[in-house]
Parts: C-alpha cells; sequence; structure tokens
C-alpha cells in the first residue's frame, strides 16, 4: 500500500493495492486459494504504475517534488556519506537554518557537502524556513566552498528550495548581493563543484549555490526562473493557473535537459524517490562518484575554462 500523504493521480493505483490487500486478507481468513486473481492483480497494478507515472504532467512531476516524504538534503547526506560534520554561521550575522553544511566522506573521499534543507512537520518547517534561505545562508555556503577549495576537498551540492526568502529584512541584508556573490566567486573555485536538484529549484534560490561544473536533476525535480503559482499570479494574477504556468514554464528534468542547461537525469523509482529513499540514494551516490571521478582528470585550469564555457554556451543568440 502507498502510505498517506497521496496525491490525487496516484488514487487509481491506491484503489487497486487497497483490492489486493482485501483479497489477500480474505484469502487467509477464509483459507481459498486466490493467488491466481491476485497475480493478475498485481500485473495489473504494476502495468497501471507503469502508465501513470511515465505521462506524467509537468505540475504533477512538480507536486513529486514537493512530496512531504521525499528525501531531503539531510536524509540523503545520511544515505550517501559517512562522518559528516555540520559546519555553522556566515561569521557575520547569524547560522542559516535554512541552508545546511559540513565536512564528510563519500565512499571515502573528503569532501565539503551543502544544501537547502526543509522540515516536515509545522515545527521544523519553521525551524527550516520552509528550505528559503536568507543572505547569511548564501554567505555560509561561501564560507564552506572557500574552505573546500582551501583544502583541495570537492564540492558536492544538494538544491531543493521554492526560492531565496524574500522577507524584507533579507533584502536589508543583501540577498540579491549575496548570491550574485556566490555567482562569481563559484565561477573561479579551483576544485571540483558538482550540483544536483533533488527537489524543487526555483530562481536565485536554486542559483545562489547552482553553479558548477556538473549539474544533474532528480527524474522528479524541476528547475525554473519561477514558481509555477508565481508565474502564474504574475501572468494571469490567478495562482490556480499553476498547472497551465508549469506546462509553459518547460521546468521539468526532460525539457531542462533537451535545452543544454544540465548534464544529465537521474533516475528515480517507479512512483518518486519516496517510495525507495535507499535505491534513489543509492543512484545519486553513484552519479556523483562518476562526475568527480571525470573532474579529477582535469587540472584546476582545465576545470575553471571549462565551467567557464559551459555558462557561456547556455541561452540562444541571434546576430
Amino acid at each position: 500500500m502507498i502510505e498517506g500523504p497521496y496525491l490525487d493521480f496516484e488514487k487509481p493505483i491506491l484503489e487497486l493495492q487497497k483490492k489486493i490487500s482485501d483479497m489477500e486478507e480474505f484469502s487467509r481468513v477464509e483459507n481459498i486459494e486466490l493467488d491466481t486473481e491476485i497475480t493478475a492483480l498485481q500485473a495489473k497494478l504494476a502495468k497501471l504504475q507503469d502508465s501513470i507515472f511515465s505521462n506524467l504532467t509537468r505540475w504533477q512531476r512538480v507536486l513529486l517534488a514537493r512530496h512531504p516524504k521525499r528525501p531531503y538534503t539531510l536524509d540523503y547526506v545520511g544515505f550517501i556519506t559517512t562522518d559528516f560534520v555540520e559546519l555553522h554561521g556566515d561569521r557575520g550575522f547569524a547560522d542559516d537554518k535554512a541552508l545546511v553544511g559540513g565536512f564528510a566522506h563519500l565512499d571515502g573521499r573528503p569532501v565539503v557537502i551543502l544544501g537547502q534543507q526543509k522540515g516536515r512537520d509545522t515545527k521544523n518547517k519553521l525551524y527550516r524556513n520552509f528550505g528559503m534561505a536568507n543572505p547569511e545562508g548564501y554567505r555560509k555556503a561561501l564560507r564552506l566552498m572557500q574552505m573546500a577549495s582551501k583544502f583541495g576537498m570537492a564540492i558536492v551540492i544538494l538544491i531543493d528550495t521554492p526560492g531565496a526568502y524574500p522577507g524584507i529584512g533579507a533584502e536589508e541584508r543583501g540577498q540579491a548581493e549575496s548570491i550574485a556573490r556566490n555567482l562569481r566567486e563559484m565561477t573561479i573555485l579551483e576544485v571540483p563543484i558538482v550540483i544536483v536538484i533533488i527537489g524543487e529549484g526555483a530562481s536565485g534560490g536554486a542559483l545562489g549555490i547552482g553553479l558548477g561544473d556538473r549539474v544533474y536533476m532528480m527524474e522528479n525535480s524541476w528547475y525554473s526562473v519561477i514558481s509555477p503559482e508565481g508565474c502564474a499570479a504574475i501572468l494571469w494574477r490567478d495562482a490556480a493557473k499553476a498547472p497551465d504556468a508549469a506546462e509553459a514554464l518547460k521546468l521539468t528534468a526532460t525539457d531542462v535537459q533537451s535545452l543544454g542547461l544540465i548534464d544529465g537525469i537521474i533516475p528515480e523509482p517507479v512512483g518518486g524517490a519516496h517510495r525507495d529513499p535507499q535505491t534513489t540514494a543509492n543512484s545519486l551516490k553513484a552519479c556523483l562518484l562518476t562526475a568527480l571521478e571525470e573532474l579529477d582528470r582535469l587540472s584546476p585550469e582545465e576545470r575553471i575554462n571549462q565551467r567557464i564555457q559551459k555558462y557561456r554556451r547556455m541561452g540562444v543568440f541571434d546576430e
């Protein structure tokens, strides 16, 4: 059975799973042989799951990226690294709980790993500010990345945010400047930088830690200049038009890869990463190790030059 909460388009799957469960219980209680019927229903269930999840709309993928049981940054840190030591503070204002990072070992290799962190219940959502970092969060990230460069440690970044925090205080403390500074400084860091959008990748909130040698997306993540709701509010003055906005934004992993903005897509189990977090984490780890192995073959100068050229090639130009 799918453990709740479940999404609207998953209801046919849930109903069939319940039917299978009821039939198995009836067979056990009444001691009636129903293996053939149950096997047929299980085959039907597998076919139904493949049909639904291979034909998701862009908006449905956005909903999967936001699933409350989807693994977050610290979940993946626990799955794919060892000896994680979290570091705190920007050495200027505060420690931003929406952006976490520290030292860890990835398959025995020392790395600095960081990313946005969301909360699951109301208390933790508020504590993590819904994964929306303030300027001090981006300054903390830069401090850790510069430390990684100093000690020759690769940088792994996991992005999952609905955007940088848009509050007055954040703007007063230099939200735009902190993001712009990160983009400039990340361009010239001498160590490998591998980035994965694991859930939501919205606007400057994602870009503030989103410039690297390799950028990947999880299969059911999204990456865009604005959230579907924000786009709908601007274009139609109606956030309910978010599904239409998602289609127009072309924000899925397949869309973004076709535009040449990412380097690859990391597959998820049928139904999304939350269905089997360990398998998803294994795929993530394999992708990171492959990317780092490729980047290790380059000198720091070659990495920086390729990084710059990578972003210069983006976009369409008409002279």
